[in-house]
């Protein structure tokens, strides 16, 4: 079984294209590709989409358009739909068709789009959601990982709907801050950093009635850009503890009056999620994991891949969703494992169609070292080196209340209305891997 919603505004793409985009990208098999690309044309029709937990969220046409900003386009959707039905799933998506075509309706208009702002749609969107348990939801994406590790980060923000109040009538008064960074780093095969690079973005969710102004305090050693310094004399100039952002942008509603003097964000933040900054930074960082790849050969038709990893973070902080993955010789025919003794949590597979090691860790506490040894075999003699045949190396991860850039909310003001009014604040941090790979 699965869900189709479908709408149609210009009427140019045939009926059946759901079936066409859903059996194209369930077998595709082109270019040696796994999954289908972002963005792919079939019989004249260009089929868009983006995946969201799970869910696809898919855009056709016959006109030629920018591939980005229909992606972007998508991905607006999806958030505006989570902004009201709180929790973003097949359930909740069967339960909410009504109000999911109501809010398609106002977002785009004959093909054209209109608006992806929750707090401008609220004026024309008329349904009430209907509340999904999300107890019984099993947590999808980056946002869930708030809800893991400790007490102090309650997973309300991804399970409410910005429209709806709580049981009872009332509404919960509370603001959620993520500071969620994404890191790409490439290792050289000794080991050295040869490019590093974070982009990141201070999103904002806000529950609170009346929409307060907010004040949002960062690093008071925060620098925006290099002041035509060069890259490697930027310590000299900031000072090492600085904090030095490359570029920024932010919301709309942001205003900057003091944020030269004190790094303060002053904002009335609207109804929704959205990103109050995004920034982006190449300054020096240290990796949260090193990675350690060794390739011999072990006899006739035979080698032995040893792959270490150790977490370079505190031992308070644990990763999850730890994966490494390691293309192998294409003439590898068979790969068996041995973990350390005792370890749990982890899972190897030999992916025989595409040639590729895979290593799962379902939590890696900080401070540990683990190491994967697998033996190849091989189906015909070496005459290349395998250390040209195999890798690089590249992992992906999550690590919860952790930044590697040092950005900090300070504080997180809010304009009182009165002498009891104390709302929740939640500061979560969070960093990812985008591209984190060594070379062999």
């Amino acid at each position: 079984k699965r869900l189709v919603i479908v709408t149609t505004d210009r009427g140019e793409v045939a009926k059946g294209s759901a079936e066409i985009f859903f059996r194209k990208v369930k077998f595709w098999k082109e270019d040696d590709q796994e999954e289908a690309p972002p963005v792919f044309n079939v019989d004249g029709v260009n089929y868009f989409h983006v995946k969201v937990v799970g869910l696809l969220f898919v855009a056709t046409t016959r006109v030629n358009v920018s591939p980005s900003l229909v992606l972007e386009l998508l991905q607006r959707i999806a958030r505006v739909i989570k902004d009201y039905l709180g929790v973003l799933s097949e359930d909740s998506l069967r339960k909410n068709f009504v109000l999911v075509y109501e809010l398609l309706d106002e977002v785009i208009d004959f093909g054209y789009m209109q608006t992806t702002s929750t707090e401008v749609l609220k004026s024309y969107i008329f349904n009430e959601p209907i509340v999904v348990d999300a107890a019984r939801l099993q947590p999808l994406g980056p946002a869930a990982i708030f809800m893991q590790g400790t007490k102090r980060m309650p997973g309300t923000a991804i399970t409410k709907s910005v429209v709806a109040n709580e049981p009872g009538g009332r509404k919960r008064e509370e603001i959620f801050v993520d500071i969620i960074e994404k890191i790409s780093v490439t290792f050289s095969s000794s080991g050295y950093i040869l490019t590093s690079e974070i982009d990141g973005t201070i999103q904002m969710k806000s529950y609170l009635t009346g929409n307060p102004e907010i004040r949002l305090a960062l690093n008071e050693d925060l620098s925006i850009g290099r002041g035509g310094e060069s890259a490697n004399d930027y310590r000299s100039s900031y000072g090492s503890g600085a904090v030095i952002v490359d570029d920024c942008n932010f919301h709309e509603s942001v205003r900057l009056d003091s944020f030269d003097m004190d790094r303060t964000l002053a904002l009335v933040p609207p109804d929704g999620e959205f990103p109050v900054m995004n920034y982006r930074m190449t300054q020096e960082f240290k990796p949260p994991f090193h990675i350690n790849c060794l390739i011999e050969e072990a006899g006739h038709l035979k080698a032995e891949v040893i792959l270490k990893v150790r977490a370079e973070f505190p031992s308070n902080i644990t990763a999850n969703t730890v994966v490494l993955e390691m293309p192998l010789p294409k003439y590898t025919t068979r790969a068996s494992f041995e973990l350390e003794p005792g370890v749990t949590g982890q899972r190897t597979d030999f992916k025989g169609a595409n040639k590729k090691l895979e290593w799962d860790l379902e939590k890696f506490v900080g401070g540990v070292e683990h190491t994967l040894r697998a033996k190849l075999t091989f189906s015909q003699e070496l005459h290349a080196n395998i250390i040209k045949e195999a890798g690089p190396v590249s992992m992906t991860f999550t690590i919860p209340m952790y930044n590697v850039s040092r950005l900090q909310v300070k504080y997180l003001q809010i304009a009182k209305k009165s002498s009891s009014y104390n709302p929740y604040r939640w500061v979560r941090y969070v960093t990812q891997a985008n591209s984190y790979v060594a070379r062999i």
